[in-house]
């Protein structure tokens, strides 16, 4: 009989969960689902602008990123 890895146990261990459900369960887990696609996914785009495609290189990026760094250590 072969032996399954860990990783392959904890899936199985996961989708036999999933399977055995109730529908409060799958409605829980669609709530929770569709709060984390809204933090991560809607404020990121909206709250978090991108403050380092105003410069072209890469070697500008990493200038001003390290300017920030050590600005921000000296002042407190």
């Amino acid at each position: 009989m072969k032996k399954e890895s860990f990783p392959l146990k904890v899936y199985h261990f996961y989708l036999e969960g999933f399977k055995g459900m109730t529908s409060l369960g799958k409605t829980l887990w669609a709530i929770i689902l569709i709060k984390l696609f809204i933090m991560f996914v809607v404020l990121k785009i909206f709250f978090f602008p991108r403050y380092l495609n105003q410069f072209e290189t890469k070697s500008e990026k990493q200038e001003h990123v390290s300017e920030e760094l050590i600005h921000r250590a000296i002042t407190p």
